[in-house]
């Protein structure tokens, strides 16, 4: 009962943190490996269990979700889906201990440039929107999101700002689509691999679809300063958990 408490617990949090600003699969993580799932296990199965709030997420941020400029929704989702597979099957053949010594870094990075988009985008005003580079972008962190779940949501917000998306809540649902096209590929390469552990992930599941849902819809309603230096808050925190475990 306590192992299914803590499972349900963490994937509700996490659906709720990933509509929001991402992060969501360092809760889940550890309490799949605390309950005594293996560390790639864990990983993996974390993945599929978060799918369905990722889903929720975007569908609590319908009314506002639009591409970044120079990219259509139909491109971003090939991109999407090509970068995710490619990052699980790397997850495949990769040693975590590898990817794990870069985390925090790439957290902070992320952080940062999230938290100085408006200043970045007032100093790169005036260019036009690059399909390359936003092609470049998303391929990159698609593939960091189908290797390693952690911090994908802060990646991508610092993304679109960016390339010139400022509408905080649009950047939000279009994080929550990309999360959730990019994790289907990679949950069934993971399946395919037969590395998910599906009795717990089914059953964190309805609680992430929850937490994802009611997650956007209450972030709708905050002030974007408050949401923006929230997200902030939540990139320094991940990141400084990642340096710890180390």
């Amino acid at each position: 009962m306590f192992d299914t408490a803590l499972l349900l617990t963490a994937a509700f949090i996490a659906g709720a943190l990933n509509a929001v600003a991402g992060g969501g699969s360092f809760l889940t993580l550890p309490a799949l490996v605390f309950t005594g799932v293996p560390p790639v296990a864990a990983n993996a199965t974390s993945t599929v269990a978060l799918l369905p709030g990722y889903v929720a997420g975007a569908w609590g941020f319908r009314e506002d979700t639009a591409p970044p400029p120079g990219l259509s929704m139909r491109l971003l989702v090939v991109l999407s889906l090509i970068g995710g597979a490619a990052g699980a099957a790397l997850l495949l053949v990769t040693p975590d201990a590898t990817f794990r010594k870069v985390v925090p870094w790439l957290l902070l990075a992320a952080t940062a440039l999230f938290a100085f988009g408006p200043w970045l985008r007032a100093r790169l005003a005036g260019g036009k929107p690059s399909t390359a580079r936003a092609t470049v972008g998303v391929l990159a962190v698609a593939g960091y999101g189908g290797y390693f779940n952690g911090g994908l949501g802060i990646l991508l917000l610092a993304l679109f700002g960016l390339l010139g998306q400022t509408n905080l809540n649009a950047m939000n649902g279009l994080k929550n689509w990309v999360s959730a096209l990019l994790t289907a590929i990679a949950v069934a390469i993971y399946a395919a691999g037969g590395v998910v552990h599906w009795p717990q992930a089914l059953l964190m599941m309805l609680a992430a679809t929850a937490g994802g849902y009611g997650g956007a819809r209450v972030a709708r309603k905050l002030p974007a300063p408050v949401l923006r230096w929230g997200i902030v808050a939540t990139g320094l925190v991940m990141a400084g958990l990642f340096f710890w475990r180390q």
